[in-house]
């Protein structure tokens, strides 16, 4: 069972990484060089900074080095894995590289040795925590190699295991970015430490909008040959797919564990496929972001996302796209689509127009939270999903509390 997992994870490092030797021929090392020492917090499309050879080794490297260590550590890879593993992936095309990720795993893993438990208990701590890598590049290479700008980020390392044990007791599971909620806590603090001391970056927006046709190509053929194996796992049938209807998508509904590995990878398959086409429907690029969102959001369907319970979400925040002053193709917009989808607990625990509501709300917090931490939480709709997910709750249960009491009368 395990193996079937651990082999998935190996297949689409290794597809990423044949892609991008093939093109990125002979400059491949160059354009890998340009990655790691390019300032990256949001939004830095990899594509346009290096070329799509050195975006997607960057990409399967990483999806390979982090599946490695499941093997190292003698983890059995479930559905947590494929959604860490795949959102390390696909955020390895704009803001994660081959170096700035260490420095965070690193000061997780020292966190484990100090108060004395096993490395693997924070393992997916450190996995989701390189959401704070853009910090790594900022205060490492900023002027030149820095040895105490990599000391802070340790410490930063350091301090995410005790944080996002708080910061789920607030959300309650219902933001399945919790770590991206986490990091947005600490980058909240480390920019505002920045802009007092005049040391923050300044907003960027690098957007790829080339090689459409080769990238639409490569994408749907990677979620439909993930369906395609799903579907030969289950018999050739969507049998039991349903199932996973039933699940809310709380932290933490491994669909690996309460189902089987057929079933979650159909899933993988078909909310792939479905975000791929929702980004080229809206007249949006696929580039280096967008990919990274459709990469998360299959990712996380094995760790809790599914038709019944993104489409509320969805809904809601293409309704405050539509009304607000944003294109709905911009960005900040399709991205906030995508990565929204992380409030999608509430409304498989809720309904639909709390799910409505939520996504509504974060379409609107999305635009203004990441300002808070100068881009450098890669997770920034994490964030915003905690404090929505933070705001709404006590409110769903003041109502519910209010329509029993007229309705006991």
């Amino acid at each position: 069972m395990i193996c079937l997992v651990y082999k998935f994870l190996l297949s689409i490092s290794l597809a990423f990484i044949i892609i991008g030797l093939i093109a990125g021929n002979l400059n491949i090392f160059e354009q890998l060089r340009e990655l790691i020492y390019s300032p990256d917090y949001l939004v830095t499309d990899y594509f346009e900074v290096a070329g799509l050879g050195g975006a997607f080794l960057n990409s399967g490297l990483l999806m390979l080095l982090f599946t490695l260590i499941f093997k190292l550590l003698r983890i059995e890879p479930t559905g947590v894995s494929i959604a860490a593993v795949m959102t390390i992936g696909g955020f390895a095309l704009f803001g994660k590289n081959i170096f700035n990720v260490w420095p965070i795993v690193a000061g997780v893993f020292l966190y484990s040795l100090v108060v004395g438990e096993d490395i693997r208990t924070y393992l997916y701590v450190a996995y989701f925590g390189t959401a704070l890598a853009p910090i790594t590049t900022h205060l490492v290479f900023d002027k030149g190699f820095n040895y105490i700008g990599l000391l802070i980020v340790l410490i930063i390392g350091f301090f995410l295991p005790p944080l996002g044990s708080f910061a789920l007791t607030l959300h309650r599971g219902y933001n399945l970015y919790n770590i991206g909620f986490t990091s947005g806590l600490l980058g909240m603090f480390i920019g505002g430490i920045l802009r007092a001391y005049d040391l923050h970056p300044e907003p960027r927006l690098i957007w790829h909008t080339e090689n459409q046709i080769l990238l639409s190509i490569l994408i749907y053929a990677m979620f439909y040959l993930i369906l395609l194996y799903g579907l030969k796992m289950n018999n050739w049938s969507f049998k039991g797919y349903t199932n996973l209807f039933r699940y809310s998508g709380k932290l933490l509904t491994d669909f690996v564990l309460l189902e089987n590995e057929a079933i979650t990878f159909i899933n993988v398959g078909i909310l792939g496929l479905l975000g791929t086409t929702y980004v080229l429907l809206i007249g949006s690029p696929l580039n280096g972001p967008t990919i990274g969102g459709i990469m998360t959001l299959a990712g996380f369907g094995a760790l809790g996302k599914h038709p019944k319970n993104i489409i509320p979400i969805l809904i809601g925040v293409l309704i405050g796209a539509i009304t607000n002053s944003q294109p709905i193709n911009s960005a900040a917009m399709v991205l906030a689509v995508l990565f929204g989808t992380t409030l999608a607990p509430i409304a498989g625990e809720f309904g639909l127009i709390w799910g409505i509501i939520a996504g509504y709300l974060h379409s609107a917090l999305v635009l203004n939270i990441g300002s808070l931490h100068f881009g450098m939480n890669l997770y920034n709709n994490g964030f915003s999903g905690g404090f929505v997910a933070l705001f709404l709750l006590p409110i769903i249960e003041a109502v519910k509390k209010i329509k029993s009491r007229i309705v006991g009368r």
